[in-house]
């Protein structure tokens, strides 16, 4: 681990940059000046770079999110995956069965779109398909284990791996987070993005050398780990009150059983 003052000094390592959005590049209020060099500097030294992003939702819209709310120049956000996306792909196949139950909140309709005549009522569904928590239980875990404890022999698929997010200075549930009290009562769950090596493979080809960066080390640091590539964990993101320091660091690491390449507080050029 090796604490990094500027990412210019090792940009001429890697052939791939993967980069995480949520704690980033953003907060989900504003974006981060530093993140936004850092982009303007890789598209004009000509540098692969995608952003990798466990949103539940399809690349458009958050590349029009990006554009309209965070303010960024849509020439830097032509390459962008999530999690979200690579669900969709799967689920158009039917590999699930057809009918479905949508576990989450209105605004991520869009990620069935076109397969709305399949969406039907719980007990009905061949798969259940977790995109979050809806609006008005946020943060009553007791509502969704009750509401699935019949529906265990039903598959979830999980488009949203990460447990919790940042917005500002609120934290959220995420999918991951339901998906995983699914699986303590015994469901079974297929899981879309990071840290799954799957998620990578349409970035990477197979010699190409890496650097991820982002701020989960449950996905983010654990997928890098994974793929065997370095990794640039960003400290000011999710985990950042539980580090106190370098030294508190260390132990941090060993308890979500990762290791990183480089450290900064937020993305620096």
């Amino acid at each position: 681990m090796k604490k990094l003052d500027h990412l210019k000094n090792i940009i001429n390592n890697y052939d791939h940059f993967i980069i995480d959005l949520w704690g980033v590049v953003h907060n989900g209020i504003r974006p981060y000046e530093g993140a936004i060099k850092t982009i303007e500097e890789l598209h004009k030294n000509n540098k692969n770079y995608c952003f990798l992003s466990n949103a539940p939702r399809p690349v458009n819209d958050v590349r029009r999110f990006l554009v309209e709310k965070m303010k960024i120049d849509q020439k830097f956000l032509m390459n962008i995956l999530t999690s979200g996306e690579a669900a969709i792909n799967s689920i158009k196949k039917f590999k699930y069965g057809k009918f479905f139950f949508h576990l989450g909140p209105k605004r991520d309709s869009k990620i069935y779109q076109g397969l709305e005549n399949f969406k039907t009522k719980l007990e009905n569904c061949d798969y259940i398909l977790c995109t979050g928590l809806y609006d008005n239980e946020m943060n009553n875990l007791e509502f969704y284990e009750k509401l699935l404890e019949n529906s265990i022999d039903k598959k979830m698929i999980c488009t949203n791996p990460d447990l919790i997010v940042d917005r500002g200075n609120v934290q959220e549930y995420c999918a991951g987070t339901i998906a995983k009290l699914f699986e303590k009562i015994g469901g079974k769950v297929v899981y879309f993005g990071k840290p799954h090596k799957e998620i990578y493979n349409s970035i990477l080809k197979q010699e190409d050398k890496a650097l991820i960066i982002g701020d989960n080390l449950r996905t983010d640091i654990k997928g890098a780990n994974l793929i065997k590539q370095d990794s640039l964990f960003i400290i000011d993101g999710i985990h950042k009150n539980e580090i106190e320091s370098l030294d508190n660091l260390k132990v941090i690491l060993k308890k979500y059983n990762v290791q990183i390449s480089f450290v900064q507080e937020q993305l620096n050029w």
